[in-house]
């Protein structure tokens, strides 16, 4: 539960991260590129605690994978970014890559014998 908790908020410091990239327009306004430091370097931190209970391979795939489709909304939501049938599509196969990630690993550990 403790990784899923850090991974959280790598997530989070992801998509905040990336989110002041942009408005950092080129690392040429000061508090934006300051907050793109902080925000990955608390997103790394916490993808690194992350990994000590959670399989890389997962917590990767729910990191990039929640962190884009999110992105991509704020995207939408904040810059007014066109949304296309298309881009929903992708979003929802990302979502859907995920689930079946995460899905994958509870019948491994079901199949796996009980010593």
């Amino acid at each position: 539960m403790k990784g899923y908790i850090y991974l959280t908020v790598s997530i989070i410091g992801e998509i905040f991260a990336t989110t002041m990239l942009k408005m950092s327009e080129g690392f040429s306004i000061l508090l934006p590129s300051i907050g793109v430091i902080f925000g990955y370097a608390l997103s790394f931190y916490c993808l690194s605690l992350c990994l000590k209970t959670i399989p890389l391979s997962l917590a990767y795939a729910i990191w990039s994978g929640i962190g884009t489709a999110l992105t991509a909304l704020i995207g939408v939501v904040v810059w007014g970014e066109v949304i296309t049938v298309l881009k929903v599509f992708g979003i929802l196969m990302i979502i859907g890559g995920v689930v079946l990630l995460n899905s994958s690993k509870k019948i491994e550990t079901a199949k796996e014998p009980s010593s």
